[in-house]
């Protein structure tokens, strides 16, 4: 008796107007993209588009939905977890994500905000979030001997950490001779805040920093 083969199911019209939307906002700015290029992309008529998303702030807060989504499974504190280089990696990895998969908004942050007062409330709750999820983590690595830190300081660091990740490509953007971001910029933010780290770094910690300096380095020069 053949066995079936499981198939993947096509993607529905509103998930491939949200896919489209992402990439072109990374790809040419989400202020240089209408909801027009959109629809003319997926080869649609703007009708088609609006019966699922009534203006462009609309089909940027569903993005935003998957962003939050990754922000809640990224950095979640670990358990029963021996610090390792690839515990640390995992988060890092994670940032790295969070900064290439969303981009755009890291790029225009304070504009998408101030146009939309729900979404700003969307962010602020979910930064909020990630401020706690990253204050557990550095304080379960204080606790294992990985970082030195005194304990009324580790909400600090982390809220730094953030800073750094937050606004790492806008910073770039207006900083440099650069017009566009790749992935060797976010590289070199990830090694920012492996500065940071080191300077907190436990002498038995500094050989897996070590390792991650090198890993990323390498990455950025690539």
């Amino acid at each position: 008796m053949p066995t079936s083969k499981a198939t993947s199911k096509p993607l529905k019209t509103r998930d491939k107007i949200i896919a489209a939307s992402l990439a072109l906002f990374n790809e040419q700015g989400e202020r240089n993209v209408t909801t027009n290029h959109i629809a003319a992309h997926l080869s649609i008529s703007p009708g088609n588009l609006y019966y699922h998303f009534r203006n462009k702030e609309d089909i940027i807060s569903s993005i935003f939905l998957q962003y939050e989504q990754h922000l809640k499974q990224g950095f979640v504190p670990y358990e029963k977890q021996p610090v390792d280089v690839e515990l640390l990696m995992g988060y890092f990895d994670a940032m790295f994500y969070t900064l290439w998969q969303f981009r755009f908004m890291y790029a225009n942050l304070a504009d998408i905000l101030a146009r939309d007062e729900q979404l700003k409330q969307r962010y602020l709750m979910a930064q909020q979030q990630v401020l706690s999820q990253s204050s557990h983590v550095l304080q379960q690595l204080k606790q294992d001997g990985f970082l030195a830190i005194e304990a009324n300081r580790i909400e600090e660091l982390a809220d730094t950490v953030k800073m750094i990740v937050s606004f790492w490509i806008s910073y770039k953007l207006t900083q440099s001779s650069i017009s566009t971001i790749n992935k060797a910029t976010l590289y070199e933010g990830l090694l920012r805040v492996l500065m940071i780290f080191k300077g907190y770094a436990t002498d038995a910690a500094l050989p897996a920093i070590a390792r991650l300096e090198q890993h990323y380095r390498s990455l950025s020069s690539q």
